[in-house]
């Protein structure tokens, strides 16, 4: 997962020193939030010329602008390598993306605004922006609704990226690894301290974190559940249905009594012979797989995978028997492989 540091978030310290300042911990680029309701465009353009002088970071722009189309030359003058437009604010009834090969264009929405908006733009943006605060706010908490959002938007659009801006700390960007996102912004928690303790929170996967595991989870909507009477071939149909290397299983009585992984798909087509007509769950579920509940929250679930001396890919979220979610690390582990 990129980083991208919001520039404007630090006031008190010189532009060139704080770019030579993130240079130094390789920061991936540099952020700049640009509403032409509070600042000129002749302001940014000199900023962006006085980071051109000192670094060859890319640059990040936000635009926040009713006619953000009036500024398609500014973008292509200056070399910027990324151009977010915020939709909210946007008044021209078809604004027009400048024809650039060498920029990457995405789409901003608020919290608020529906996921599907981004169907529009889908063939001009290769990404969309999350504006998880309030849009040009520094310091703001994380609206908790995103997590959602996020696996929302991998699962219609699996070809875009997804971008996060407003509230990241080491715990949201903990969440962000595990949720598969591929930059984030990173202003307050970043820039106005010791940027490089910041940026090596930011990357860790050790975090001191309280957030419970009910506000990130897969619901249980969105997991892959099968009956313990299913027969191998809708195991594995769903399985692929749903791409997540596993199954949760429910008896009867909707109670959970285990999960099913193509590993153990793999060990019971071994162990029958690959007699697949004669293969069920029963055969082939793993009933003692490690699990945590709702109100565990990170501390706890990074202490349980701890424990274990085999990997985790995924753990079921379950109360009183009952599945509530899951969680994967498989973005986490391919981030870190």
């Amino acid at each position: 997962m990129k980083i991208s540091a919001s520039l404007y978030s630090n006031k008190s310290k010189k532009l060139e020193a704080l770019i030579e300042e993130l240079d130094s911990v390789n920061i991936d680029m540099f952020h700049i939030d640009f509403n032409d309701k509070k600042v000129e465009i002749e302001k940014i353009e000199h900023d962006i010329k006085r980071i051109r002088n000192v670094s060859s970071t890319p640059i990040d722009l936000h635009i926040i602008s009713e006619e953000p189309s009036k500024y398609n030359n500014f973008i292509l003058r200056n070399n910027i390598d990324r151009v977010a437009y915020q939709l909210e604010d946007i008044k021209e009834n078809e604004f027009d993306i400048p024809n650039s090969e060498n920029i990457e264009f995405g789409l901003a929405i608020t919290s608020n605004t529906n996921i599907e908006v981004f169907n529009k733009y889908s063939d001009r943006c290769s990404y969309i922006l999350l504006m998880t605060t309030i849009p040009g706010e520094s310091g703001g908490k994380f609206n908790t609704i995103n997590f959602k959002k996020i696996r929302h938007f991998k699962k219609l659009y699996p070809n875009k990226s997804i971008h996060v801006d407003g509230g990241i700390n080491d715990e949201i960007g903990f969440v962000m690894r595990i949720l598969g996102v591929q930059s984030v912004v990173s202003g307050s928690f970043l820039v106005k301290e010791n940027i490089s303790k910041s940026l090596l929170k930011l990357k860790s996967s050790v975090v001191n974190s309280q957030l419970k595991v009910k506000e990130f989870m897969i619901s249980k909507e969105e997991c892959p559940i099968i009956d313990i009477k299913s027969s191998l071939p809708n195991i594995l149909k769903k399985i692929n249905d749903f791409d997540f290397g596993y199954v949760l299983v429910e008896n009867s009585n909707k109670e959970f009594v285990g999960i099913i992984s193509m590993a153990d798909v793999r060990r019971g087509l071994i162990k029958k012979e690959f007699d697949i007509k004669n293969i069920d769950a029963h055969d082939i579920i793993n009933h003692r797989p490690v699990t945590i509940r709702t109100s565990d929250n990170i501390n706890y679930m990074l202490k349980t995978i701890q424990n274990h001396d085999f990997l985790i890919s995924f753990i079921p979220v379950v109360d009183n028997k009952k599945i509530k979610g899951s969680i994967t690390f498989f973005n986490l582990i391919n981030s870190e492989s």
